[in-house]
């Protein structure tokens, strides 16, 4: 079972994703922008084994949230997830501090399986 906190600014996307990969067996913390993500991220010292974030989102972006974790967290595992091709072209720039971006709208055995792939890499 791995701590994951989901960084998602849509409800409807933010409970899909919890309850799929609560049903794997993890324990979720979610946010509802990068600002308010990266406060837990901060109040749980990095202790977060991924964080999964959607890139553009109100006040503070994914992008953003995922740079300032890393700065402070430099072992901080990250998956972004985006509906925008520009904003998976950002994302490409972060190659080294995020782990993955997966396309929305993404299916729950999608979500599931590349969580799932990304945490089996630091088994």
């Amino acid at each position: 079972m791995a701590k994951l906190l989901i960084v998602e600014d849509d409800e409807s996307v933010r409970t899909l994703a919890a309850r799929a990969l609560e049903r794997d067996g993890h324990s979720v913390t979610i946010a509802t922008d990068g600002a308010q993500g990266l406060d837990m991220i901060r109040q749980a010292r990095g202790g977060f084994d991924l964080v999964v974030s959607d890139i553009r989102m109100p006040e503070m972006d994914g992008i953003e949230m995922a740079t300032s974790a890393a700065r402070e967290f430099p072992t901080m595992r990250i998956m972004l997830m985006t509906g925008y091709a520009d904003q998976r072209e950002r994302a490409e720039e972060l190659n080294g501090i995020i782990l993955d971006v997966v396309q929305k709208p993404f299916t729950l055995a999608e979500i599931r399986g590349r969580v799932g792939k990304a945490l089996s890499c630091f088994a």
